[in-house]
């Protein structure tokens, strides 16, 4: 196995650094001047970046400690995480996304968590095309 091939199998399959929403500024920016969409098991809000350096979504989870102690929060972050990076959304919109699961995600079946991630960035997907929000 080639230094390139071992390399490319430790990173296939995960969550890039690129695609990450990591600043706090950031996430402040979203919840205050971004738009929201409900869902049963969680709530996401969105905000169309200025920069274009980077197409597509980035993406940030908050979970807060009312769901639970560290294990059952790095748990819902986890199982998210997986179903935004399965879900490979290929939207060119320059978007930020949070994602705030809610208390019933933690006993949620992961194909709902799956299918509402999936519902949401198509909901936001569907609004920048209507040229909706901001």
């Amino acid at each position: 196995m080639t230094v390139n091939q071992a390399t490319h199998t430790k990173t296939q399959g995960r969550f890039p650094k690129s695609h990450r929403l990591l600043r706090h500024s950031d996430f402040e920016r979203v919840y205050k001047q971004g738009r929201r969409h409900f869902a049963a098991h969680m709530t996401v809000f969105y905000l169309r970046r200025s920069d274009s350096e980077l197409n597509g979504p980035r993406v940030g989870f908050t979970v807060s400690k009312a769901l639970g102690g560290a294990v059952q929060r790095n748990r819902i972050r986890r199982r998210l995480r997986e179903g935004v990076r399965l879900g490979d959304f290929s939207t060119d919109v320059a978007v930020d996304v949070v994602i705030n699961p809610k208390r019933s995600a933690l006993a949620a079946d992961f194909n709902d968590l799956q299918s509402e991630v999936k519902k949401a960035f198509q909901v936001i997907e569907k609004d920048f095309q209507k040229g909706k929000p901001k």
